[in-house]
């Protein structure tokens, strides 16, 4: 077994290693959420506190480690008499982003149920988490139907396995502890809600912490087991203190006054629902025992709402998380006033007494591309003259309109893509719409389609009294069809005439809008802008929609419009996108008045590059951006070359009247 790196000698970080120690003392709190860029020690935090866990009591041969002094009375490897049992270290599960839920809940064997009656259940990750740690790395890449599984285990504490009316149900109750970078992808606000804490972790700026950094690590590189004894004294310190504060917390006691502030809180920086109040309220009681006191004071509402609260606040993608902490002082002085009267015991903490520890005591070491600049200045429609890309009188970015609710966007036909909620695809969740012989272990059975197939054999296989005859080959497996996510790529002209009348706000909202769309319905997104002379990817393929819409934000206009171009790199983006992953269908997204300037023969060249889209099938939809009362029609031109639809700005709202009438007749006409 691999010596981890040591816990109490990670530099820094003091947010990271305080949240993890208060889940170690009351896993109740809810596990820890960790944000934050690669390289910032976030695996190596969370494998290192895995030592300093105390070691547990199982009883003996028990594959659910059931607690020999209240074992459960549902265990399925029970019953169990109460008795002594045997200790082990505490285990910390990783759970892989490409587990499957059988991996992840555990495997009812059946086959075996069906043909012999027998309830054959093989644990699972949470099955093994249970009493100890489950470590999820990059958890916002993990699919959604699994986050939602790991949650409902952790909050509920047992996890239950149901296949075909056999359910197996085990104890789970572990510390959760996720990382991820946010570049990759947001999780959503309900899944958010469902950690306990959240810390955001970066790379210290300080050279003297960065040099200590290097040094412990190459340290511990050249002897793993000479390093890690150096710091055993430190390690065993903090170990006694997880266990002194554990046999304290039940004896801390949360005043009125401590909820008064906790409440007061919650209201002021609107969270919704009341997990935030209680997670607070653990939160603040953890701090007091780690700190060795048995009351709570101001000074651990505080600490708990900066870790309890910033990912709560979060209402879309695009809002920045973090807490204003002076608001935040503001209303716990507010609220503060008076629980000295007001608490019954005249020994109380009265708001004073020293802040809570940030962490163990020990070992706390320095812990866009431009235009062509020789293109001549276009006109808009207003008749100014837009200023050419990278010019000195470019045009400053213009703020996007309010967001709003846009139309379903979706790729026709049928795929087999990840997990998602944009076009139709054969998925493990989802509507049974058939059934086919398993290949591999068999997940979901097709129960009608199965006793059909073994109909037939009944009486060649001399089946006696009401017994159905049910052998490996007559199982079927259920074909489910449900939805998948895309790669939406946005091609978005940024040229001279889209500048004009202030025209490129409308068109950033309307890309704003459709992010949004894409992160609900769990998309991949890409941004190729084109401009002045060339084009650019101004965000390749990614899962983080916040981070195209911080892109989108500071987009700058001006410059003839290259439209060839901006649909060449769109295209070379989706062949190097389809080499990394086949299965995930694209939707192009072209943002656009239709005008085409830029280059020697701009429309001829333009529409051949257009027509590389129809000729491969790609999925598109021109967002047609002309205003005005003369308008050219050249956008709808363009999306039947690419072979896709076209529609206005004001068409792409969800509630929009001319987009359902335009809806309405389509179909009338493919009926026809």
């Amino acid at each position: 077994m691999s010596t981890p790196f040591p816990f109490t000698a990670v530099v820094g970080q003091d947010d990271l290693r305080l949240a993890l120690l208060l889940n170690a003392v009351s896993p109740a709190v809810g596990g820890v959420l960790v944000r934050g860029e690669k390289g910032t020690a976030k695996s190596t935090a969370v494998r290192a506190l895995s030592a300093l866990m105390p070691e547990v009591p199982v009883v003996s041969g028990c594959r659910f480690s059931c607690d020999p002094a209240a074992p459960d009375p549902a265990c399925p490897d029970g019953p169990h008499e109460p008795g002594t049992g045997v200790a082990r270290p505490a285990r910390m599960v990783e759970l892989p982003v490409g587990a499957s839920e059988d991996r992840l809940v555990g495997a009812l064997d059946i086959e075996r149920a069906l043909s012999e009656g027998v309830k054959a259940f093989e644990p699972g990750l949470l099955a093994d988490a249970h009493r100890g740690i489950l470590y999820v790395d990059e958890v916002n890449l993990l699919h959604d139907h699994l986050v939602d599984l790991l949650l409902d285990a952790a909050a509920m504490g047992a996890s239950y396995v149901e296949r075909e009316g056999v359910s197996v149900r085990h104890a789970s109750k572990f510390l959760l502890v996720g990382t991820m970078n946010p570049e990759e992808g947001e999780l959503r606000p309900q899944l958010l809600d469902r950690f306990g804490l959240t810390v955001e972790v970066a790379a210290s700026r300080e050279p003297d912490q960065r040099v200590e950094v290097v040094r412990r690590r190459l340290a511990y590189d050249d002897d793993p087991a000479g390093f890690a004894a150096r710091w055993a004294d430190e390690e065993a310190a903090v170990r006694a203190r997880i266990v002194a504060a554990r046999t304290l917390l039940p004896s801390v006691r949360l005043g009125d006054g401590a909820l008064r502030q906790i409440a007061a809180t919650c209201a002021a920086f609107e969270v919704d629902g009341m997990r935030a109040d209680i997670v607070m309220a653990r939160t603040a009681t953890a701090l007091a025992a780690w700190a060795g006191r048995t009351d709570v004071l101001a000074e651990d509402v505080r600490q708990a709402a900066l870790l309890a609260l910033p990912h709560r606040r979060r209402r879309n993608p695009f809002d920045a998380p973090g807490l204003d902490e002076d608001r935040l002082d503001q209303t716990l002085e507010e609220f503060g006033e008076g629980s000295d009267d007001e608490d019954p015991d005249p020994d109380g903490p009265g708001g004073g007494g020293q802040p809570p520890s940030d962490g163990p005591d020990e070992g706390q070491g320095p812990g866009e591309g431009a235009g062509d600049s020789g293109a001549r200045p276009e006109a808009g429609e207003g008749g100014e003259p837009q200023a050419s890309g990278g010019g000195a009188g470019e045009q400053q970015p213009a703020r996007a309109a309010e967001p709003f609710r846009t139309k379903v966007l979706s790729v026709p036909g049928i795929g087999e893509g990840a997990a998602g909620r944009r076009s139709q695809a054969r998925t493990e969740h989802g509507r049974t719409t058939g059934a086919r012989r398993p290949q591999g272990a068999l997940t979901k059975l097709h129960l009608a389609a199965t006793v059909q197939a073994a109909a037939p054999h009944q009486r060649a296989r001399g089946r006696s009294g009401r017994g159905l005859v049910v052998r490996r080959d007559d199982l079927r497996q259920a074909t489910r069809e449900g939805r998948e996510g895309n790669l939406v790529l946005f091609v978005v002209d940024a040229s001279g005439s889209m500048a004009a009348r202030q025209r490129m706000g409308a068109v950033k909202g309307a890309v704003l809008s459709l992010l949004l769309d894409a992160y609900q319905r769990r998309d991949k997104v890409g941004l190729v802008t084109f401009r002045g002379s060339a084009a650019e990817v101004a965000l390749p393929p990614t899962s983080s929609v916040d981070a195209a819409a911080v892109r989108l934000q500071s987009l700058p206009t001006g410059g003839r419009t290259p439209l060839a171009a901006g649909l060449l790199k769109a295209h070379d983006v989706l062949r190097v996108e389809g080499l990394r992953d086949p299965a995930r269908r694209a939707l192009v997204v072209v943002v656009t008045d239709g005008r085409a300037t830029g280059g020697p023969e701009p429309v001829a060249l333009a529409g051949r590059a257009a027509r590389l889209f129809a000729a491969e099938g790609v999925a598109s939809v021109v967002v047609d951006c002309e205003s005005g009362p003369v308008r050219l029609g050249l956008a709808g031109q363009l999306a039947g070359e690419l072979g896709g639809t076209a529609v206005t700005l004001d068409e792409l709202r969800a509630d929009s009247i001319a987009g359902l009438v335009r809806d309405v007749q389509g179909t009338s006409r493919r009926a026809a």
